[in-house]
């Protein structure tokens, strides 16, 4: 058991604040849609056309957040975010049009993506340098744990179609984020980083961090996979069963929990981090090709495909999780990490955002061509991170480390 929690202190308090937000965002998640839909009232392509406008804002607004968390002090600001993230969230219960849901969306986005820098920016403050890439392990580990308890909850308010059990649901997550201010507040403050010579926000001059953030929001468009792309491969193109996705995303998800921190444990500096990367490009293509032999085929072999393309996804997912968590830091400058980290995150937006979209068009329109296609340029992207971190590496005249508090 003591292997999959953090040590005590800062670590423990960190992955516990996870916890406790990404309970009610696993919640919200499976029940969002449909609230909207029904409660609401919403129509679906307006659903998709706010939440798509409130991320893209989100992943301009991150950088000068995370900014502000550097020049102010990142445990008050992820304080502040957390509980606008939860005021955001109790807003839903009394939205009842589409302007009113689009301020809201845009409102939690915006929140949720600064308050992500800013942890970041607060782990670097309390966590030594050579621990970093373990500690997001843990995180990792506690969101999905989260996630799933989440998920369970949802599906009893799913179970139960009534106004009331959806409200509950957003409740709940609202409350989360409360609790998670409360758990960030306990722990030990980190200074201010003073105003460092240059432009406002560095990150948008600098080329080499842009280039290595740009290839590794390539690497994360495999985020859609499971929650969209899969399920509607399984549906129109294969024989397996539908509830064949529940199973998968229960499978990403405990591995992901039993053996993240296992496999950051090899990720110690940058050669480290390039290689589990290129690792995970390798794992990526072949998980693309096995996916592709699932069409077509009997149930029982399209299940075995699945299944076996799903380890290899879970696999490449870990690798490449930890070695970008490596680069993320190592290539920030000391007393801009929640500033280079607000952009190096927006890569979870943009494939959040853009990849339904890209990931649809490929697979559902040219099937086997198309999951050689991705997985073909996920490799390239994993391969490219080498030079391109050698390149930001050499630009950079200390390492980006702050002493641990």
């Amino acid at each position: 058991m003591s292997r999959l929690l953090p040590p005590p202190g800062p670590q423990r308090a960190l992955a516990l604040a996870q916890l406790a937000n990404s309970v009610g965002d696993g919640a919200y998640y499976v029940t969002s849609a449909l609230y909207f839909t029904h409660v609401v009232g919403l129509a679906p392509t307006r659903i998709g056309l706010g939440l798509t406008a409130a991320w893209a804002v989100g992943s301009v607004v991150g950088v000068p957040l995370g900014r502000i968390a550097d020049r102010r002090g990142p445990r008050g600001t992820a304080v502040l975010l957390a509980l606008a993230t939860g005021a955001a969230v109790a807003s839903f219960l009394v939205v009842r049009g589409f302007l009113p849901f689009l301020a809201a969306a845009c409102c939690y986005a915006t929140a949720q993506s600064g308050l992500a820098a800013a942890r970041q920016a607060l782990l670097a403050g309390l966590v030594a340098p050579g621990e970093r890439t373990g500690a997001l392990a843990y995180l990792q580990s506690a969101l999905n744990a989260g996630l799933a308890v989440g998920a369970g909850l949802g599906g009893i308010a799913l179970t139960a179609q009534a106004g009331a059990a959806y409200r509950a649901v957003f409740a709940v997550d609202a409350l989360s984020f409360l609790l998670c201010a409360l758990v960030l507040l306990r722990l030990p403050p980190v200074a201010p980083a003073g105003a460092p010579p240059g432009a406002r926000i560095e990150v948008l001059r600098d080329r080499p961090y842009a280039l290595v953030a740009l290839l590794n929001t390539v690497l994360l468009l495999r985020m859609p996979l499971l929650s969209l792309a899969l399920p509607l491969w399984i549906s129109e193109r294969t024989g397996a069963p539908e509830w064949l996705v529940s199973v998968l995303f229960v499978l990403n998800t405990a591995a992901v929990t039993l053996f993240q921190v296992r496999t950051a444990r090899a990720v110690t500096g940058l050669t480290t981090a390039v290689r589990a990367i290129r690792r995970s490009g390798v794992l990526a293509l072949l998980t693309c090709a096995v996916f592709a032999l699932s069409a077509g085929t009997p149930a029982w072999l399209a299940v075995t495909a699945l299944a076996g393309g799903s380890v290899l996804l879970v696999a490449a997912e870990m690798l490449q999780s930890a070695g970008s968590w490596q680069l993320g830091f190592d290539l920030a400058p000391a007393g801009r990490v929640g500033e280079y980290q607000g952009l190096f995150g927006a890569g979870v937006t943009v494939a959040r955002t853009l990849g339904p979209l890209l990931l649809t068009t490929l697979l559902m329109e040219l099937g086997t061509t198309g999951w050689l296609l991705l997985g073909g340029m996920i490799l390239a992207a994993s391969y490219a991170m080498g030079p391109a971190s050698r390149r930001a590496a050499a630009t950079r005249p200390a390492p980006a480390a702050a002493p641990a508090a």
